[in-house]
């Protein structure tokens, strides 16, 4: 059950303590004992095991259609961005910012991680959802001043990105308040991949809708474009998208319980560290600092360079549908297999550093060849569609399906550190080095073999650290070893 456990004070239970009933109860004298005599302490009973509920499925469904909505809405316009450099007038620069905005959005990551701690979820989903409704509204206001529309929209995927970090944090919470702990990696899994697999829908949907300027797509429609059938077709996906989100916010209203009437094990009953106390363990953590930074440099990296792929693959002569396609099956392969891998680490536990070593290992090999592809003048490896859908599409399947694995050795490795605020902290160091990376990118926007030689860097870093890292179990200690 994994290499061992940190520290005695971590491994202890921090279970409230019991009701003055059992405390009275353990300093009795045990039935059939001498009159008079010195109390006999009875022996503690062991906590009841946890109760899980059906609706718990209805809550997880909520909150990921909530993750599709945000990451579709947020990868707009990578894969439609020569269309929308014809019908909004947007330069390359313009492309890269909206973007950007994701990791920006996260500049408020530490407050959501503090109102989801103390307020819970249901507050924390609200807010969200309303931001993401405000935004996704912006950017469907008629305004025919095309400077004014496009500072709309740059508003609408700002208020989009600022829901991004209840959606990437809150799925090891979530599945810890609602689930049982051989169901917990699942759950997280699908919590968290569903926002990539909505970033997925948009490399499906906004190529198949909007039709691209001619001289970039092979599509018989393209040739009847023309820039105001462009701008109607990117207006209709706006207004679904829109009409997505307000409809997702309208279930969420009716119904997201913070947490079950009854806890599903004991580690979702037991107390946690305070906020100030929480950022002091983590930043004192030697171990997790190793996992985080495993965990954001390739993560934030793939990020960026997936939100720009059409741009990136553009001068090896690849059509905007192309790319779509390919963003499209890397980011779902990776999504179906972090689920599987999930659902393995449910049945075998203990083995999620033994699984990151393989993910990692495929994504350096796979964004290698890659890269050596795309720099055909100087390796002449061949470079056609079939080698980019493959290549691309195997380092999305081992970078996507590594976050939930991730995520479950961040709070296994940290507990009793509350899981939105360690997942908080993680992600908002990805969105730093993916900010960064996409800061650059505006300046250094006409080649881009910098930008794809920065993935087999990222993995191959993120490979070292996780074969330097002693992983333990906190958690699962808990609600195996003291629940039985």
């Amino acid at each position: 059950m994994g290499l061992g456990w940190s520290s005695a004070e971590e491994r202890q239970p921090l279970l409230p303590p019991p009701p003055p009933q059992q405390q009275q109860q353990r300093r009795r004298p045990q039935p059939g004992g001498p009159a008079g005599g010195p109390a006999v302490p009875v022996q503690r009973l062991a906590p009841l095991s946890g109760r899980v509920y059906g609706r718990r499925w209805l809550v997880l469904l909520l909150f990921s259609l909530l993750g599709f909505a945000q990451g579709l809405v947020w990868n707009s316009w990578g894969p439609i961005q020569n269309s929308a450099r014809l019908a909004f007038g947007f330069s390359g620069w313009d492309i890269a910012l909206l973007v950007f905005w994701g990791p920006i959005g996260f500049a408020p990551c530490f407050f959501f991680m503090w109102l989801m701690d103390k307020k819970g979820l249901r507050v924390t989903v609200l807010l969200t959802s309303s931001l993401m409704v405000l935004g996704a509204g912006l950017r469907c206001v008629p305004v025919s001043d095309l400077e004014i529309r496009k500072k709309l929209i740059h508003g609408g995927q700002l208020l989009n990105g600022l829901a991004g970090p209840t959606v990437m944090n809150a799925a090891p919470f979530l599945s810890t308040t609602w689930f049982s702990p051989d169901e917990r990696a699942t759950a997280t899994a699908i919590a968290s991949l569903l926002s990539y697999l909505g970033a997925a829908g948009a490399f499906l949907v906004g190529p198949l809708v909007v039709p691209s300027p001619n001289g970039t797509s092979h599509l018989p429609l393209a040739s009847q474009s023309n820039t105001e059938h462009i701008k109607d077709r990117i207006e209709a996906v706006l207004y679904a998208e829109f009409g997505m989100v307000s409809l997702i916010f309208s279930a969420a209203l009716a119904y997201f319980p913070s947490r079950p009437p009854f806890p599903p094990s004991v580690a979702a009953a037991s107390q946690r560290l305070s906020y100030r106390r929480s950022f002091c363990r983590l930043l004192s953590n030697f171990r997790f600092l190793m996992i985080a930074l495993a965990y954001a440099i390739p993560l934030g990296v793939f990020s960026g360079w997936s939100g720009v792929l059409d741009l990136i693959l553009t001068p090896v002569h690849v059509s905007q549908v192309d790319a779509g396609w390919i963003g499209f099956w890397s980011i779902v392969g990776g999504c179906v297999v972090g689920i599987a891998m999930a659902r393995f680490a449910d049945f075998i536990r203990g083995m999620l550093k033994f699984i990151l070593l393989l993910l990692l290992s495929g994504a350096t090999l796979a964004s290698t060849w890659f890269t050596l592809t795309c720099l055909t003048s100087v390796t002449h490896l061949p470079l056609t569609t079939a080698t980019l859908y493959t290549s691309c599409i195997l380092l999305g399947i081992f970078l996507n399906s590594s976050v939930p694995i991730f995520f479950e050795l961040f709070v296994e490795t940290v507990y009793p550190v509350p899981e939105g605020i360690t997942c908080g902290v993680v992600t908002f160091l990805s969105n730093v080095f993916m900010g960064v990376l996409l800061f650059f990118l505006t300046f250094y926007h006409t080649e881009f073999s910098w930008f794809n030689w920065c993935l087999p860097g990222s993995c191959l870093l993120s490979l070292l650290l996780i074969l330097c890292f002693r992983e333990s179990y906190d958690r699962l200690y808990l609600d195996v070893v003291v629940s039985v």
